[in-house]
């Protein structure tokens, strides 16, 4: 497991503890009895990116996308996520959130992209996109007035486009515009626990975690991806809060025709607002 997987493991069993520790207090206040909810948030990540596309005999470069190839290293991410708790101790959850970056550079080194060499000194169109979709199942070992901690079931997919377009190398002193691309979904199943806790009727703790390590047909790696919050509920039905999230991926992926190493990494703060029923 990557020193990145290790960091968001330790941040996420932290937030989780400290929901748990509080889910033996005695029952009282309002009831956790949200049975339908969705949540509309912005995040606002910095972002760390790493890839490596290689072909059979040709290795590639390790190339990290904000220094190389001039990505900003941060965004804004629109998020949906909703929920339907269909008994007190049962919970499905959807979450969809998207990053898509564009950038065009002058190389400051030769890279080797998917059997491609783009020289020093050629300017380079990128972009890296991702659409990430995120379901869960539940089940709450502990479910009473104020406070809930259970675990998950779940499958985490993202789908990737990596594409560089630039003057590329195809002879000793011929050049021509090559395009490359790669697009993939990467399935990866994940297990979690999650906790919240009410400190008044009003105020609401939360905190979640997804991991997994393995590998699945032509994919491997591992996966964190965990967060914390607090709210506030203005009234039964509405609620807002902020939140610091934490995803890390080490995605490995062997095709046929191609190798695809991806380390991508986004943590931050957000914003959101949630209507339940």
């Amino acid at each position: 497991m990557s020193n990145h997987l290790r960091n968001g493991a330790l941040l996420a069993a932290m937030a989780v503890a400290g929901v748990a520790s509080l889910a033996a207090a005695p029952a009282s206040a309002q009831a956790l009895d949200e049975r339908f909810w969705l949540e509309g948030s912005a995040y606002f990540p910095g972002i760390e990116t790493k890839i490596n596309v290689s072909r059979p005999g040709q290795p590639g470069t390790d190339i990290d996308a904000e220094s190389d190839l001039g990505m900003e290293d941060t965004d804004t991410l629109p998020a949906i996520y909703g929920g339907w708790r269909f008994s007190p101790r049962w919970i499905v959850t959807g979450e969809f959130y998207a990053l898509d970056r564009e950038a065009s550079k002058s190389l400051e080194r030769t890279i080797e992209f998917d059997g491609t060499t783009y020289p020093i000194g050629v300017s380079l169109d990128s972009k890296i996109a991702s659409n990430v979709y995120r379901a869960t199942i539940g089940y709450s070992f502990i479910h009473n007035d104020r406070s809930e901690l259970g675990a998950s079931l779940g499958l985490h997919a993202t789908d990737f486009t990596l594409e560089l377009e630039g003057e590329a190398q195809v002879g000793p002193a011929v050049r021509q515009v090559v395009a490359r691309r790669r697009d993939f979904l990467a399935p990866m199943p994940t297990i979690g626990v999650y906790g919240t806790y009410e400190i008044t009727p009003k105020v609401i703790l939360n905190g979640r975690v997804d991991f997994l390590s393995l590998e699945v047909d032509e994919y491997g790696g591992g996966i964190t991806n965990a967060q914390a919050s607090v709210s506030y509920r203005f009234t039964r039905m509405f609620s807002a809060g902020v939140a610091y999230r934490y995803v890390a991926y080490d995605l490995q992926v062997e095709k046929t025709d191609y190798n695809a190493d991806i380390d991508y990494n986004f943590s931050g703060p957000s914003v959101f607002a949630r209507v339940s029923f």
